[in-house]
């Protein structure tokens, strides 16, 4: 009877819970007392209540015996299958008392907290970044070891974060226009989910909301921020076996690979360019459409490239943020910083490969190349002259 007037006259010494039944109470003072006499068989596993040693079994059995009504997910906990119901309803019961924010499961109202508290206990032994929770930090670890364990079952595709495979599935089973049902307002483009959309909106207003600490660097994805925080680590356990070169990232090192082979594995349909880069043959083939999207709103000026777009917004503020540390010099591109900071260090980095000559920029060795080009063309047509 008292649990239907939700009557709790048993109440802990220890802290605020209180319960309907004498029982209940006394498992919860165990949990205080970490007094655990519930072993598992199966491994080294111990519980302070009964009912947690069977929830734990199941994880040796595989057993889910709670299925969803909706979709095939199964589950171990009948709890977990309440809490998954609500992804079906859009219900979002578990709030924030500090924030606006709502949530179907309790375990991510409790992540969700720690973005308040700024606690982040689950450090990465390999740099400094630290994460809310453990699940955080294994999914870093694997930009560390270049791991992907997700793959897919219909191609050869695989990914270090779940929540990407379940993305690139749905990939597999669109067939008609309808699938992608988030479409650009600014171009043709359609999306399957409403976070891509989002993110393809700012290659059109160039916006950069995921913004480096440690530098000025900004990114329109947070998973390109991510990956650029490594580069500030110390730490670059990815050596070049051809050079001195290493790499925090083993995509960075098998990038810098195609340095050495000459490999451009990225080729272009409508002409005979290849780059050793997607995102460089992906620039090359605005080339051809001829599309500018990226206007300035300040003058009529408008470019097919982001980049170009807050390159040349620059002309108007006169903003040159990059600047040499060993003069009073200052760019408006970091590539003109490099290749003036060689005027100082006296490096040259190009080298031709035919002769010994060595050059601070690269446009300076192309233009060398020709000489060795029109000299191997003069000897040909004295050779011929000779014939004749």
């Amino acid at each position: 009877m008292m649990s239907h007037i939700e009557l709790k006259p048993f109440c802990c010494d220890l802290c605020d819970a209180a319960f309907s039944q004498k029982s209940c109470l006394k498992k919860h003072v165990m949990t205080h007392d970490r007094e655990k006499p519930f072993h598992c068989k199966s491994c080294s596993a111990a519980f302070s209540v009964k009912k947690k040693l069977s929830q734990h079994m199941m994880t040796h059995t595989g057993d889910k015996p709670f299925v969803c009504g909706v979709c095939d997910a199964a589950f171990k906990l009948k709890g977990t299958l309440k809490q998954h119901i609500f992804t079906h309803t859009g219900e979002k019961p578990f709030r924030c008392d500090l924030c606006d924010a709502a949530f179907s499961m309790k375990g991510s109202l409790k992540m969700h907290m720690k973005t308040h508290t700024g606690e982040k206990p689950f450090v990465c032994k390999d740099c400094d970044a630290s994460f809310f929770n453990k699940t955080k930090l294994k999914q870093h670890i694997y930009t560390h070891t270049g791991e992907k364990p997700f793959q897919c079952d219909l191609c050869s595709a695989a990914f270090s974060l779940k929540c990407n495979l379940k993305r690139h599935m749905m990939t597999h089973m669109m067939t008609q226009p309808g699938d992608k049902p988030f479409v650009c307002g600014v171009c043709d483009a359609s999306f399957f989910s409403r976070t891509k959309l989002k993110e393809h909106i700012y290659t059109h207003t160039g916006e950069k909301p995921f913004q480096c600490d440690l530098c000025s660097a900004a990114f329109s994805l947070k998973g390109n921020l991510t990956r650029h925080m490594m580069t500030h680590s110390e730490t670059k356990p990815f050596h070049c076996n051809l050079c001195v070169a290493a790499f925090s990232q083993k995509g960075g090192l098998k990038r810098h690979m195609r340095t050495h082979t000459r490999e451009r594995p990225f080729h272009c349909d409508l002409c005979d360019a290849s780059y050793s880069a997607k995102s460089i043959l992906k620039k090359h083939m605005m080339a051809h459409t001829g599309e500018k999207s990226f206007h300035c709103n300040l003058c009529d000026a408008s470019f097919s490239l982001g980049q170009h777009l807050r390159r040349h917004k620059m002309t108007h503020t006169e903003e040159r943020p990059f600047q040499c540390d060993l003069c009073d010099a200052a760019f408006t591109r970091k590539s003109h910083m490099k290749e003036h900071i060689r005027t100082h260090t006296r490096e040259r980095p190009f080298q031709c490969d035919v002769c010994t000559a060595a050059f601070s920029r690269k446009c300076n060795l192309t233009r060398h190349m020709k000489t060795h080009i029109c000299v191997a063309v003069t000897g040909m047509n004295s050779q011929t002259t000779e014939k004749k």
